[in-house]
C-alpha cells in the first residue's frame, strides 16, 4: 500500500504542480473544471448513481454548470455558497438526525453541483483576482497558502490526535476524528498564519484579521471532510473511488479544499485584499 501511495503521488505530483502554478488563467481554468470534473464522476456515485452512463453524465453537467457561471458575479454565489455549508455543517453535527432531508439522489447530486463548482468558481477568483495584502500580491501564492492551510490541518489533526486524543469529534459520521485533532491543527494553522504575517509584515489589525481567516478556513476544512465521510457512510463505501492507487479518489483528497477555497476567497473579498 505504501508503495502504490508513493508512486501514485510521484506521478501525480508534478501534473498538478504544473496546472496549477503555471498554467495562464484561461489554461488554468480549463485545468481545474477537468479536475473538479473527474470529482464530479466519483460524486455521482457517492450520490447513488452507479451505471458510468450516468456517472459520466453528471460530471457533464458539472463541467456545463461550470462554464456557464465563469463569467457570473462571484460574491453573491459564494455568499449563497457560505448558507449552503452552514446547513451542511448543521447535517454533519446532527447526523443522523437530517438524513431524510439530504438522502434523495436528486438532493445528493445537487449538493456535488454546489460543491465542486463553488470550489472551481472560488478557485480561479484567487486566481485571476487583484490581490493585496502587505506585502503580498501573487495570486499563485494566495492558492498555495490556502492548500497549505489545509494540510497544516491535516497533519496537526493527525500528530495531535494520534497523541492525546481520546474525545471523538463526530463518532457517528468518521469514529477516527477527535476534539484534541482539531484543536492540534488549528495550533499548527495558527503557527502557520503567524509565520506568514511576520513574513510578509502585516500590521497588527491585518494580522489579527489574517489569522482568524486562516482558522476559520481550517475549521472549514474539517467539515468537508466530514461532509464527505457522512455522505459514504451514508452510501456504504469506503473510498469515493479508486483512481489514485493507494488513495482512493480525487475527492478523497479534495474533500477538504472543496470548502476550504470558498472560505477563504469570500473572507479575502469582504475584507478586501482580493477583488
Amino acid at each position: 500500500m505504501l508503495r502504490q501511495r508513493v508512486i501514485t503521488a510521484l506521478v501525480l505530483a508534478p501534473i498538478i504542480v504544473g496546472g496549477l502554478f503555471f498554467l495562464p488563467p484561461v489554461g488554468f481554468a480549463l485545468f481545474t473544471a477537468l479536475v473538479l470534473a473527474i470529482a464530479g464522476w466519483e460524486w455521482a456515485n457517492i450520490a447513488g448513481i452507479e451505471t458510468q452512463p450516468g456517472r459520466w453524465g453528471y460530471a457533464l453537467v458539472i463541467l456545463l454548470v461550470m462554464g456557464l457561471s465563469y463569467a457570473a458575479p462571484v460574491i453573491p454565489i459564494l455568499g449563497a455558497l457560505m448558507v449552503f455549508w452552514v446547513l451542511v455543517a448543521i447535517a454533519v453535527v446532527r447526523y443522523p438526525a437530517m438524513e431524510q432531508v439530504w438522502a434523495p439522489v436528486p438532493v445528493r447530486l445537487a449538493m456535488g453541483v454546489a460543491v465542486l463548482a463553488g470550489a472551481w468558481l472560488a478557485l480561479n477568483h484567487l486566481r485571476v483576482g487583484a490581490l493585496q495584502l502587505g506585502g503580498a500580491t501573487s495570486n499563485l501564492l494566495l492558492i498555495l497558502y490556502t492548500f497549505l492551510v489545509v494540510w497544516a490541518a491535516d497533519i496537526g489533526a493527525y500528530f495531535a490526535g494520534r497523541a492525546l486524543g481520546k474525545r471523538k469529534l463526530a463518532p457517528a459520521v468518521s469514529p477516527g476524528k477527535t476534539l484534541a485533532g482539531v484543536w492540534g491543527g488549528l495550533l499548527v494553522v495558527a503557527l502557520l498564519a503567524t509565520g506568514v504575517g511576520l513574513w510578509f509584515e502585516l500590521p497588527p489589525m491585518v494580522f489579527i484579521q489574517f489569522l482568524l481567516v486562516s482558522l476559520i478556513t481550517a475549521v472549514a476544512s474539517v467539515f468537508g471532510d466530514l461532509f464527505e465521510s457522512m455522505l459514504k457512510r451514508h452510501r456504504g463505501i469506503k473510498d469515493s473511488s479508486q483512481l489514485l492507487p493507494g488513495h482512493g479518489g480525487l475527492l478523497d483528497r479534495l474533500d477538504s479544499l472543496v470548502v476550504a477555497i470558498p472560505v477563504l476567497a469570500l473572507c479575502f473579498t469582504a475584507l478586501g485584499w482580493l477583488k
